[in-house]
């Protein structure tokens, strides 16, 4: 989904504001898409656009919708956006992780309770955003999580996080993330190549 958009619209004043909103619930998709898109440059619009997305069932109202509140870029914009990643429809959970990365410094406030969620799926996704924070405050969430975790996926989804964002402070949570997850060849594979990419090949945990 296009969330970096050049052709937004200019700011409407308050009054066509009120008209947008209130036709993001009319009858026709086009005037809903409309809306949803002319929305993006009302930063105040965020929960309007919230309330929407939890009924659209048109897929191009949807993607403009959630583009919009990437676009705002706050902290309500991003409570808007959360809930959709706990759907059960495939398209909408993709679309509201690329919104959340699209925002990763409104999104920071709420990584940390995220990758404690007890579904594993939710802190799977959200190390895809955690990774786009700075490198420092990525690497000191992503080892909270492996320094706890217990479900070997999510520890994967970490440490490829890792690779890229983790700084040397990682590398002993990673080794005690492969002494836990002994039996598992393809994490402890994982753990290997970031960790010689965090700090070199003297460093990394070996697999046995």
């Amino acid at each position: 989904m296009p969330l970096i958009r050049k052709d937004i619209e200019n700011i409407p004043n308050a009054e066509t504001a009120v008209e947008l909103a209130h036709a993001l619930t009319a009858p026709d998709s086009d005037g809903r898409w409309k809306a949803a898109r002319s929305l993006a440059r009302v930063p105040s619009s965020a929960g309007q656009l919230g309330e929407a997305l939890k009924v659209e069932t048109d897929p191009r109202v949807r993607e403009a919708l959630f583009t919009s509140l990437a676009y705002i870029q706050t902290q309500e914009a991003v409570e808007a956006v959360l809930p959709h990643l706990r759907s059960d429809n495939a398209s909408i959970r993709t679309a509201a992780l690329d919104a959340l990365n699209a925002m990763p410094a409104a999104a920071s406030l709420y990584i940390p309770k995220l990758l404690a969620d007890a579904d594993p799926d939710i802190r799977i996704l959200v190390c895809d955003t955690a990774r786009r924070l700075p490198s420092e405050l990525a690497s000191r969430y992503l080892c909270e999580l492996l320094n706890t975790e217990t479900n070997a996926n999510v520890c994967g989804a970490a440490v490829d996080a890792l690779s890229e964002v983790g700084e040397p402070e990682a590398l002993s949570v990673m080794a005690k993330c492969a002494e836990r997850f002994s039996n598992e060849p393809f994490l402890l594979f994982s753990i290997k190549i970031a960790s010689e990419r965090i700090g070199g090949d003297a460093r990394a945990p070996r697999a046995p």
